[in-house]
């Protein structure tokens, strides 16, 4: 006879899920400074890269633009990242 998962068990994994998805953060590895943001944006003469670049000197950091990122991206990230994606990639991690 085979046997069938319960439905506690599918319970407990799509509360797991739910738990990882509204826990996610959006970080970015590396440091990025000032100077890295004008090497970047160096020869880019679009309205933007001048727009941000004031912007950020005039602030004199670039931590502030790297926190409102990563919040404003969190909402999209957590919209991809959908309960089929995280079973998904659950099922890989159990069979590696």
């Amino acid at each position: 006879m085979i046997s069938t998962p319960s439905l506690g068990y599918f319970g407990v994994v799509n509360r797991l899920i739910a738990y990882l998805r509204e826990m996610i953060i959006v970080d970015f590895q590396g440091e990025l400074t000032l100077e890295k943001v004008r090497e970047l944006l160096a020869g880019d003469d679009s309205r933007d890269a001048r727009t941000l670049l004031a912007k950020l000197v005039g602030e004199g950091k670039v931590e502030d633009m790297m926190l409102v990122l990563a919040d404003c991206l969190l909402d999209s990230v957590k919209k991809a990242l959908t309960d089929d994606v995280m079973r998904e990639q659950m099922r890989m991690y159990i069979e590696s």
